[in-house]
Parts: structure tokens; sequence; C-alpha cells
């Protein structure tokens, strides 16, 4: 079947929101190319447990492509419709399976050798919908915190190395009830700014208390989440033919529901929690990848206002089959190690943060937690510099964010 080939009723089985949109804009669609399409509706199926922002994307993508005449749309999609693709590819349910064809549209692309011709008119493709794209002003400037270290009673090397040329970094911190300070403020900041899904608060182990308004994800409040995931795992590897490319197939399949999940109805904040668990490699197993990985999804995906992020120590590297069997209860802690990691998942968080609206007003504080090492990073504040400043960490960050 081709995309020219499309009806309303094959669309049934979609969520409604999704059903709605994908039939407001089926004439668009008709005319696009096989190549492209499963692409889209691979977001568009799960259009209904997706965040504001990336719901705002798409209808504005949607609204685009809908506005072009037959001439332009031939325009936009040729090097789409250049690609060759095979009667098997063709014949695949590509309406309610679009992820399953988009895995098997690389592989072939990859054995053909158009995978390159196919990733430039994506390139291409994604620069266009860009320069459409309105610019919406943001209500506060983002604000970005990690606090990494937690537990390690001292370390002598540099820290926040790749970030010091870009901030201040402060040396006589006070240290006293630095997380609840830091708390303090990301919930006034959610308080005083209410948005949905606009302040977040990720822990690589248990949560601090914490207000509602923020949008949180634990570790520790996923360990039954992460148990029966391995488990499900350990199950399906066992099973005669089960290769890499068979389970990842498998797990992009699973439900909140196939993983005992349930959160009083909050269906978006389940497949965000199932997705970082299924798509993340080693996001199952190691606190400090979870925490890192977590944040990556959230600035990606929700583009918040808000993202305090609070690394934990990760257990130790083992064999692989001893980590996926989930079995140690009391696993040994590397702290020096997950510090490590922590300061650069910091610099990675800082990165991601840029790419997000209203990013040149943005802040970003990092901090060692329970010791007097920080760096802050803002419009007000100078670059490649140090500090002495004897503040506390809610004076540093509001020094930082204004």
């Amino acid at each position: 079947m081709l995309p020219s080939d499309l009806k309303a009723e094959q669309f049934t089985g979609y969520p409604p929101k999704a059903r709605k949109l994908v039939l407001t804009h089926l004439g668009a669609l008709q005319q696009l190319p096989l190549s492209f399409v499963p692409s889209l509706l691979r977001e568009l199926i799960d259009y209904d447990f997706k965040f504001p922002a990336e719901r705002t994307s798409i209808d504005h993508e949607l609204a685009t492509l809908s506005s072009l005449s037959p001439a332009q749309l031939k325009e936009w999609f040729q090097a789409f419709s250049q690609l060759s693709l095979s009667s098997k590819l063709q014949n695949l349910d590509w309406v309610n399976q679009p992820a399953q064809f988009v895995e098997q549209l690389s592989a072939y692309l990859w054995t053909t050798h158009q995978l390159n011709a196919f990733r430039e008119a994506a390139i291409a493709y994604g620069n266009r919908t860009r320069a459409t794209r309105p610019t919406e002003p943001v209500p506060i400037p983002p604000l970005g915190i990690a606090v990494i270290g937690q537990g390690v009673p001292s370390y002598d090397e540099p820290l926040f190395r790749n970030l010091r040329k870009h901030g201040t970094y402060f040396k006589q911190v006070k240290p006293e009830n630095g997380v609840q300070l830091l708390m303090a403020a990301v919930e006034a900041r959610a308080k005083a700014h209410p948005v949905p899904y606009g302040h977040w608060y990720v822990d690589g182990g248990q949560p601090a208390d914490h207000s509602p308004s923020l949008s949180c994800v634990s570790f520790q409040q996923l360990e039954p989440v992460r148990a029966a995931l391995l488990k499900n795992i350990q199950t399906e590897i066992a099973k005669p033919g089960m290769g890499p490319e068979e389970l990842r197939t498998h797990m992009a399949l699973l439900s909140p529901a196939d993983l005992g999940m349930g959160r009083g109805g909050d269906e978006v904040m389940d497949r965000f929690e199932v997705k970082l668990l299924t798509e993340g490699s080693g996001t199952q197993i190691f606190s400090t990848t979870f925490a890192q990985w977590t944040a990556r999804e959230v600035l990606r995906r929700a583009q918040p206002l808000t993202l305090f992020v609070r690394f934990a120590p990760r257990q130790r590297q083992r064999p692989m089959n001893e980590l996926l069997t989930g079995g140690d209860s009391n696993p040994e802690l590397d702290l020096t190690g997950s510090l490590i990691d922590a300061d650069m998942g910091a610099y990675y968080q800082w990165i991601n943060q840029q790419r997000l609206p209203g990013a040149e007003r943005s802040s970003f504080l990092v901090w060692f937690e329970g010791h007097s090492q920080a760096l802050a990073i803002a419009p007000s504040l100078p670059r490649g510099t140090e500090s002495n400043s004897n503040l506390d960490l809610g004076q540093l960050l509001s020094l930082a964010a204004g």
C-alpha cells in the first residue's frame, strides 16, 4: 500500500487525539512518499501521550504540510521520492506499526546503500520545517541544576573542567542544607510560573521531599518497574532465535501495563518512564546513566523551564549477565566512578539545555554535593573565572538566575 491509498477507516486503532489530527491532515499525508510517511506516523500514533511542547511541534509540522501546494510538496519531498523501496516494505502494515516499518526501512536503506541519501533528505526537511516554525517567547529563562557526587567524602582532582570556561567556579560555597535550598528555589519557580510539565526534578536515587508542582522521575521509585523489565528481558533472551534486533523490537512494544505501572491516570508520564527504560542503554541498571539519559530526554521532549537533576551513586560494574538478573539487593557502590560519571553528565545536561528556546538567557548551576565546590553559568556572570565568595546554595542560585 502507498500513502495515496490511505483512507480514514485505517486509523480507527489510533488514540482519539491522534486519529482526529491524522484525519484533519489526511489529504496532505496522501501526497507524501512512502519513505517519509511512516516516520511521521510513528510520532503521530503516540500524540495523545506526548508532552505539550511535542504536540505543538507536531501541530505546526502538519499545518505546514497542509498549507503547501502540490508543486511545493513535490519540491520538498523530491529527495525522499527518489529512494527505491522494496515491495516487501510496501506490504507491511506501516499505518498501525510505523515504528517497526522504520526499523526495517533503516536496515533496507543500509543494505541498498541509500542511507546517506535518506539522511541528507531528512536533514534538509528538518531545516525547512524549523525555518517555518515561529519563535515562541518563554515566560522565564531556562534554569538547569545538577547536583553530583552524593556520598563522596573527598575528591582531589579538578571538577567541572569542561564547564569552567563557560562560567564562574566558586570555591567556598556553604554546603549546609544545599539540596533543600535548591529545591525551595525550584519549587518557588514552579509556583510562580505554573506550566504543565514545565518544571522537573530527576533523582538517581531516592527523591528528596518536593512539591507536587514538579514533575518527578526517580531511579529508586521505578525499582519495581525496572525489576519487571529485567525479568521480561531475561525471559525473552531465553527464547530460541531471540537476537539483539528482535529484543529491541520487543521492548519498543512494551506498554506501562506490561510492566505493572499506574500513576492514577497520568499516561503521559507512564509512557515517558517506559521509554526511558526500554530505549536507554543502561538506564535499567546504572543510576548515573538513568539520571543522565532522563535529563537528555526531558530537555529534548518536554523543553522545561526548570530541570533539577540530582545524581546518586551507581552500582559497581559487573559481568552483564549478573547485572541483567537484578538479583543483588545490596550491590557494591562505586562512589568515585559515580562522581566522574555525573561530572560528565552535568556537562551534557548543559549542552542539551543550550538547544532550548531562550537558551541565550538561560542559567546553569552544578554543585559537588556536601562540599564547597560549585560552578555557575549565566549571562550576568563572567566566564572562565574563579570566585572566593562565601555564599550558600540559595544565594548562589539567585546570583546566577537573577
